[in-house]
């Protein structure tokens, strides 16, 4: 079984890479998290105008690159001349280690090349990165080492109709809420994990229940953002396999100490 898909697993993600040490999406921020040993990569998927899936979080190249504008208004060779580690500092702007060192958005199919058989979650962002994301990973032969996630139910049927493993979306999670709360188990549900908040819009989540119900339909929780080892060893403790981290070095230093 692929270890993000095993509830008896404690798989560490480097989210976005190993963010919190390295421009964020960035197939050196990547790199890095696999020296350190992560389990699995999380990733954010856009599509450019014309087509190609690439890997950013946002909507727009404003927050982590030296362009600005929507990600969707640039074809993806102007996206591989765009500064991707221009913005990243690690002292609250004292330095910009990355600046100038030729770290550009990468596309899907660059990540997916460069990051070996490492499993990989991938988030899907948009309805429309959907499709074209999907026929990479058939043709690149990876779906057996991937988890889609995203947040919205339409981009995820796709891949539930090729066989594909996907995370809870929001609309799954929401109807799922009240009944996890009052201590419903249902055997099977359509999708094979999720991978969720401790919070959201403020409330916490019910991150024990959730975990209870996947772990009876035989998947794993995984939670994000998780930087703390103490957080991180709570989180086992109540039945989470996953720990999504901007700094995985310390989450997988906590799962290999004693107990």
């Amino acid at each position: 079984m692929l270890v993000i898909l095993d509830p008896a697993r404690r798989p560490v993600f480097g989210h976005r890479g190993n963010r919190a040490h390295a421009p964020e999406n960035t197939l050196e921020s990547f790199a890095q998290a696999m020296r350190l040993g992560v389990d699995a990569l999380e990733c954010d998927v856009h599509l450019s105008r014309d087509g190609v899936p690439v890997v950013i979080h946002d909507p727009t190249l404003d927050r982590t690159t030296d362009a600005k504008g929507a990600v969707r208004d640039r074809t993806g060779a102007e996206l591989q001349r765009v500064d991707a580690g221009a913005r990243f500092t690690a002292d609250d702007g004292r330095s910009f280690p990355y600046r100038g060192t030729g770290i550009t958005v990468p596309t899907v199919e660059e990540v997916l090349a460069a990051s070996g058989r490492t499993p990989a979650l991938i988030e899907i962002k948009t309805v429309e990165a959907a499709l074209p994301t999907l026929a990479l990973i058939k043709r690149m032969g990876d779906a057996d080492r991937v988890l889609i996630g995203s947040f919205l139910q339409e981009a995820l049927e796709p891949f539930l109709r090729a066989g594909i493993p996907i995370s809870a979306s929001s609309p799954s999670l929401q109807r799922l809420y009240v009944p996890a709360l009052f201590g419903a188990r249902p055997a099977t549900l359509p999708y094979q994990a999720m991978s969720i908040p401790r919070f959201h819009n403020g409330l916490p989540v019910p991150v024990r229940q959730f975990a209870r119900i996947m772990r009876g339909a035989g998947g794993p929780v995984h939670v994000w953002t998780v930087n703390s080892a103490a957080r991180a060893r709570q989180l086992w403790r109540i039945g989470v396999s996953g720990i999504i981290s901007d700094d995985p070095a310390t989450i997988l230093a906590e799962r290999g100490s004693p107990a």
